[in-house]
């Protein structure tokens, strides 16, 4: 039986996941969604609140998973975050970073500060 689409994405997102916090990361919250947009996780970094998008990609010829979040992809992480901050103010005040976690059949890539809130 072949896996959905779905079901696919939640199992990189748990491979994320799992990897993030083997590097010490706390998760708050998973497929957090909202009138807004969707964060596939969110998680604590020390003191810092870290809003992370998964990417896979099976092969090179599109670009690799950081390359795929465009300009537009990160405006509507922005304004989900933004988002989950007005509905949970016990985060309001704490520093918060975007992350993009790209994952390759052989590799993971974590990176941090991937793109920023200008204002």
């Amino acid at each position: 039986m072949q896996q959905s689409t779905r079901e696919f994405g939640q199992e990189k997102e748990q491979q994320a996941c799992a990897y993030l916090t083997n590097q010490g990361l706390e998760l708050i919250n998973q497929n957090y969604q909202c009138k807004v947009g969707e964060i596939d996780l969110i998680m604590r970094d020390k003191e810092t609140l870290v809003f992370v998008e998964v990417r896979f990609r099976n092969q090179a010829n599109y670009g690799d998973g950081l390359e795929s979040v465009t300009r537009n992809k990160q405006r509507k992480i922005i304004r989900t975050a933004q988002y989950y901050l007005l509905t949970n103010k016990q985060y309001q005040d704490d520093p918060c970073r975007f992350d993009v976690v790209a994952i390759a059949p052989q590799k993971i890539d974590w990176i941090k500060d991937a793109f920023w809130v200008k204002y």
